[in-house]
This record gives structure tokens, sequence and C-alpha cells, in this order.
């Protein structure tokens, strides 16, 4: 999965940082500030995705970094995909996105905030 999606993201021409499984919320921020990062990507397979990405938004703007944009992918059920947006996350990538459609998804929004 995500190793996959980072795989084809630099076979794109994007320079990934994957910070591998089961990172906590404070891991995937320090590495994200660490590196500078244009967007932060959450891959998310065990049904947390809302309380994932609201704990991410809530320590982004404590640090000072919301402007960062965040897509989240993997087994987002439909139905939540309103919801993750509406808490700020620009693009969500259910189970069954194109490698094209998660490329292109990220170069708009880094296009978007660069410019």
């Amino acid at each position: 999965g995500a190793k996959t999606v980072a795989m084809a993201l630099k076979n794109a021409g994007m320079e990934v940082i994957y910070t591998g499984r089961r990172q906590s919320v404070d891991q995937i921020l320090n590495a994200a500030i660490q590196e500078g990062v244009d967007i932060i990507g959450l891959s998310i397979l065990s049904g947390v995705h809302i309380e994932v990405t609201e704990g991410l938004i809530t320590k982004m703007k404590e640090k000072g970094i919301e402007e960062i944009p965040i897509v989240v992918g993997g087994v987002i059920p439909k139905k939540d995909t309103l919801s993750l947006k509406k808490m700020g996350v620009k693009e969500v990538f259910p189970i069954g996105s194109t490698f094209e459609e998660i490329v292109k998804g990220i170069e708009k929004i880094v296009k978007q905030q660069k410019g």
C-alpha cells in the first residue's frame, strides 16, 4: 500500500519521505518539520482515519504548521470523505485510487500551495 504509492510518487519525480508503519502523530509531525515537507500524506488501513486526522490537525495548529496540506488514503469509507475534507484534508484517496489519480491530485495541491 503506502510503500507502493511512495514508489509511484518517486517515479513521478517527487521526493518522498516514508516514515514507516504505525508512526504516532508526533513522529509524523517531527519528520514533516525536520524535512520541510510540502504535503503530509497519511495511509490508514485500521479504520481510525477520523481520529488520527483530527489529532494531526490539532497538533499542526499547536505547532503553527497548519498551512501544510494533508492527504489521506487507505480504507476510507465514502461517507467519511466529506468529514475529512471539512476538517481540512485537501484530498482523500480511498482504496482503488489509481497511481495516476494520486500523482495528479498531489501535483495539483502542491502547485496551488506554491502559487
